[in-house]
């Protein structure tokens, strides 16, 4: 697999006050193709700003920042503003629903920069929405929904356009523990399917443990980088997706009463990696 991410002596600074402090302090990491790349660390380590600069969303101080051949740190906001929306998906802690919008409308509006039709859009947004257990919630407003509900909705979104890489940070934050492990099934699911990336910012080591690679970071620089043994990482994830054993709503929701019958063992299969050869290209301008 060749790096869809990589930095260079990435370094960033912010002025609080009349001092200086260094949030990054030359990061240099590649994550590659396909990769289900989780970042980890204690609060004020540094790896929310990491996953902010992995993703274009803040420049970095110094070093350079690139996605596929394309150095997006270098990029103006015009261009990265095409870019995210041509090639990443985002998912967030908060939950950023418009509060007029339906649940469906919410997971569409980034399909509306593609040239697709409305109907179509919302065809695409209403499966999305089922595949994450919400199929009889699409036309409820956001404050009809509960709080892991409406988180559901916003990974649905970052979902539905089939970007090249997700970034996420802190997804499963405002979850209870069965939708967090439900939401990171469909994660590995999606990146099994798509061959999309994943950069995952977490709290939770039980989480952190199924990823391919787990970069932990300490003081702003890395205090390592490590890709997992696939069979150890097998292992934590059949571990992680027992308690879902004959209850994994995936396809369903508790509306429609639609549950998937799976065992640990069928679920962690189901969420191994794609191939290599499944592989999408790099993204392209």
């Amino acid at each position: 697999m060749a790096p869809i991410i990589h930095t260079v002596n990435l370094r960033k600074v912010y002025a609080v006050g009349k001092e200086r402090v260094i949030a990054l302090n030359d990061v240099s990491i590649s994550i590659e193709n396909g990769e289900f790349c989780c970042i980890v660390g204690q609060s004020g380590s540094g790896k929310s700003t990491l996953l902010n600069q992995l993703a274009g969303l803040e420049k970095p101080t110094r070093g350079k920042v690139f996605i596929g051949s394309h150095e997006i740190s270098a990029m103006t906001e015009d261009e990265l503003a095409k870019f995210r929306q041509a090639h990443l998906g985002f998912i967030f802690q908060s939950y950023n629903l418009l509060p007029t919008m339906t649940a469906a409308e919410n997971v569409a509006l980034p399909l509306m920069f593609k040239g697709i039709s409305r109907s179509q859009r919302l065809a695409m947004a209403r499966k999305e929405l089922k595949n994450m257990g919400l199929g009889g919630r699409a036309e409820h407003m956001p404050t009809e929904m509960s709080g892991g509900q409406q988180q559901r909705v916003g990974i649905a979104r970052a979902f539905v356009s089939k970007p090249r890489v997700i970034f996420a940070d802190e997804p499963t934050g405002n979850l209870d523990s069965i939708t967090s492990k439900q939401v990171l099934y469909r994660m590995l699911q999606i990146s099994k399917q798509m061959g999309t990336t994943f950069v995952m910012v977490t709290h939770e080591p039980e989480l952190a443990s199924c990823a391919d690679r787990i970069i932990t970071i300490l003081d702003g620089k890395v205090q390592s980088d490590v890709v997992q043994d696939p069979a150890t990482r097998e292992r934590n994830r059949e571990a992680l997706f027992a308690s879902l054993e004959g209850n994994m709503r995936i396809g369903g929701d508790s509306a429609s009463g639609e549950v998937h019958q799976k065992t640990a063992a069928e679920l962690a299969s189901y969420a191994a990696p794609a191939a290599a050869a499944q592989q999408p290209e790099q993204p392209k301008p």
